[in-house]
């Protein structure tokens, strides 16, 4: 057992309690969770290195062995999420600092905003359904302050849609959880996946299966995303970029656990549907890329792009694509944090969303304008940058499979990515200058560094992919052979 697997949901959660306490105390509540974040990003590390050396780390807690007790799991998918997690959360944090205002710092902002990163560490390293969903409702509620904290009515009409949205997912996921219980008898995810191999997946199981599919497809914005362009419109700049970087990522690490662990035995039901659904995505994802002309829906419709790209991997389901899959997951939460924060900027800059009423920024910010475009070229997966590498192990992986209109439509998405994005940078960035400067240089200052630390994570992701991949190889293979996974869990 490694009790250090429990320190990424201790420390936050621990961080936001003090807080609590803190409310008038607004740069002490800063440096505190500047600390807390540091030391997540360490202690991520470790579990990297550990899980690296000596394979997959297990928790029991309070000495219960599976499936009776609580089980905190570690293999490189779960740890490699983690700490990429802790660093843009980290990053976040520093842009929180430039951009949210005191106002909200003074209503328990860094509270909400540790609750939620305890809840994404504890999505990816629970070994639970039961906990899973414990972890979904923790940083949900966190999400739901933090959306609504401005008070302002878009803010509180997006919230109402987000919350009757996610209400209706997590009532289904609690069904859907009872039904698997009472067809298993055990909701350990090591101990399912051998329960279901035994009894066989078929009928009532695959009912369980799409079920499950539907509720993590909602919450991770795949085909049903109806709720996620204007409700990620609403919130401030670095809840934005805090959302945008992670929330859909944990349904799409749940979909990814739960078919490539548990319900492995029909794909052609479950992993065909998962194929058609990332298609889908993929197509009305590029659509309203190229319909809006607000930068908050491009760069939404941005997300739901990577979300199908990614859908499209774990459903071609080979051990290449699935490292493709942990690759582009890590790529892409690392980028979309820096497509934001680099959005807030222009934001700010501009005083509009609207791209018709901005233009010429080129002047003024040279260094935002250059990291935008190599960051659409990262984000279309033009080498030598960090989205070329997944891209090429999940587009390989299809062709391999004979999944030639996937592939077909995951490549042309990407070059809607390229359209959508440069239309952006040939309209902020060039042209006359409309407006007035907006943002003071030490407040642009301060929003630039974090947004540089991202753009440098960006550029060595894919001139060290070899070694990365290193890493992601480790995942890859656990993904693609549930026995390792299984066997770490129930071996004591």
């Amino acid at each position: 057992m490694n009790n250090l697997l429990v320190l990424p949901l201790l420390i936050p959660a621990f961080t936001a309690v003090i807080l609590i306490f803190l409310k008038e105390r607004i740069e002490l509540q800063r440096f505190i969770s500047a600390v807390s974040v540091f030391l997540n990003i360490a202690v991520a590390g470790l579990i990297v290195y550990q899980v690296s050396t000596d394979g997959i780390q297990t928790l029991y807690m309070g000495g219960w062995l599976p499936p009776y007790g609580i089980v905190l799991v570690a293999d490189m998918f779960s740890a490699l999420l983690v700490l990429t997690t802790a660093v843009v959360g980290g990053a976040c944090l520093f842009f929180s600092f430039a951009s949210i205002g005191e106002e909200r710092e003074r209503f328990y902002y860094y509270t909400f905003f540790h609750f939620l990163l305890t809840g994404v560490f504890g999505s990816f390293l629970t070994g639970d359904l039961f906990n899973l969903f414990v972890c979904f409702e923790v940083l949900l509620v966190a999400s739901y302050a933090m959306i609504v904290l401005g008070g302002t009515k878009v803010q509180l009409r997006e919230t109402l849609k987000y919350i009757l949205i996610n209400v209706i997912s997590s009532t289904l996921f609690v069904a859907t959880i009872a039904y698997l219980y009472a067809a298993t008898g055990t909701l350990n995810m090591a101990h399912l996946a051998m329960r279901v191999a035994e009894t066989g997946q078929g009928g009532v199981l695959n009912v369980i299966a799409v079920l499950l599919l539907l509720v993590f497809s909602i919450k991770a914005g795949l085909l049903l995303f109806f709720w996620l362009p204007d409700s990620y419109s609403a919130p401030p700049l670095a809840v934005r970029a805090l959302f945008g970087a992670l929330l859909t990522k944990v349904g799409l690490y749940a979909i990814t656990r739960t078919f490539t662990l548990i319900f492995i035995h029909d794909p052609g039901l479950t992993h065909t549907l998962i194929g058609w659904m990332a298609g889908a995505t993929m197509i009305l994802g590029a659509i309203g890329a190229m319909a809006y002309n607000d930068l908050s829906r491009i760069f939404n419709y941005n997300i739901i792009i990577s979300v199908g790209f990614i859908a499209f991997g774990i459903s071609v389901a080979t051990q290449d694509s699935l490292s493709g899959v942990v690759f582009y997951l890590m790529h892409d939460m690392v980028a979309k944090a820096l497509l934001f924060f680099l959005g807030g900027l222009i934001i700010s800059a501009s005083g509009t969303e609207r791209l018709k009423d901005m233009g010429g920024l080129i002047r003024r910010y040279p260094w935002t304008g250059w990291m935008f475009f190599i960051l659409a070229l990262a984000l279309v997966g033009v080498p030598p940058l960090s989205g070329f590498a997944g891209k090429v192990m999940m587009v390989r992986s299809a062709l391999g499979e004979h999944q030639v209109v996937l592939a077909l439509i995951a490549l042309a998405s990407s070059f809607i990515v390229l359209f959508s994005l440069i239309k952006v940078f040939q309209q902020v960035f060039w042209g006359g200058e409309k407006g007035e400067d907006r943002v003071q240089p030490l407040r642009y200052k301060a929003m630039m560094a974090p947004a540089a630390v991202l753009f440098v994570i960006v550029i060595l992701l894919g001139v060290g992919a070899e070694k990365v991949n290193g890493y992601v190889g480790q995942a890859g293979a656990v993904l693609a052979d549930p026995a390792l996974y299984i066997n770490a869990v129930m071996k004591e």
